[in-house]
């Protein structure tokens, strides 16, 4: 069942509104002041090609397919001043051949050590699993300390687990890296 991305409202700090270019000048300041490291998150951006292009490329695609269910990106927002903390969504680029979406998420700079990646996290898996028993993949660079860290707590707390078959080798500012897989099988 296809359902078109929705507003989500976590509490009364956080609440996750649908990719859509009201946000691209917000979402473009949080990825200059956490670059380089958002390209772990967004291993899609060419550092040779003016950025601001792409992320306005990025979310037109986005928010056209997340009106028609085709996947689900939602900014994340502190609604008191309509600061942008982040990105998280799920899209259909998986490598496990098990599941049917992959889960990625990133958090501005001087917004993490917070709880907001767990607490965003823990809503859209609440969101998607609306729909019915589904199995999730995340991806994650095992260099990448604090996003590994993250994602074996998403593992551990949604009884998910590590699935070597699905681990592959990504491609950021050049450098390939294999990236483990996690399955979340949600019932």
């Amino acid at each position: 069942m296809r359902r078109i991305t929705s507003s989500i409202r976590i509490n009364d700090n956080l609440i996750l509104r649908p990719a859509s270019t009201n946000y691209a000048l917000g979402l473009i300041e949080a990825f200059e002041e956490t670059w380089p490291e958002v390209s772990w998150a967004m291993p899609w951006i060419v550092t040779e090609k003016p950025f601001e292009s792409q992320i306005y490329s990025f979310i037109e695609d986005t928010e056209s397919k997340g009106r028609k269910g085709l996947l689900h990106h939602w900014i994340i927002i502190r609604p008191w001043d309509d600061t942008v903390l982040g990105l998280i969504g799920f899209d259909r680029i998986t490598r496990s051949g098990k599941a049917i979406w992959n889960l990625g998420y990133w958090v501005r700079s001087s917004e993490q050590q917070h709880g907001i990646a767990r607490l965003c996290t823990n809503a859209v898996l609440n969101w998607i699993a609306e729909g019915g028993p589904i199995c999730i993949e995340l991806k994650v660079d095992p260099n990448n300390i604090p996003g590994n860290r993250t994602v074996l707590r998403i593992v551990k707390e949604w009884n998910g687990e590590r699935y070597i078959e699905g681990d592959s080798a990504i491609t950021i500012s050049g450098i390939r890296t294999l990236h483990h897989c996690y399955l979340l099988n949600i019932i």
